[in-house]
């Protein structure tokens, strides 16, 4: 699976954990040079606290565009070191 935001790769794996209809990218996938961290937080009642990282490309930004739980609940431990895609993120085979 690969994601890409303006004609960028941010991140390339074989193996992502599918959840809610997002792909779980492994972390050490991602191409660090283009992913900030956000201030921003959300919870969810099943997976715990969702951080976030805003994707920069070519000057562009798009906050937020990418989120991961650093400490997901038991329930969701599959996603644990995994970051997940949105905000026009295209996850394609």
């Amino acid at each position: 699976m690969k994601a890409t935001w303006q004609g960028a790769v941010l991140a390339e794996s074989p193996d992502t954990v599918v959840v809610e209809g997002n792909h779980y990218f492994p972390a050490e996938s991602l191409r660090r040079e283009y992913f900030s961290p956000s201030q921003t937080y959300s919870t969810c009642p099943w997976k715990g606290e969702a951080s976030y990282y805003t994707v920069t490309v070519n000057g562009q930004e798009n906050r937020d565009a990418a989120w991961f739980y650093p400490e997901p609940k038991e329930a969701a431990a599959q996603i644990r070191g995994r970051v997940a895609f949105w905000k026009g993120v295209e996850v394609t085979e």
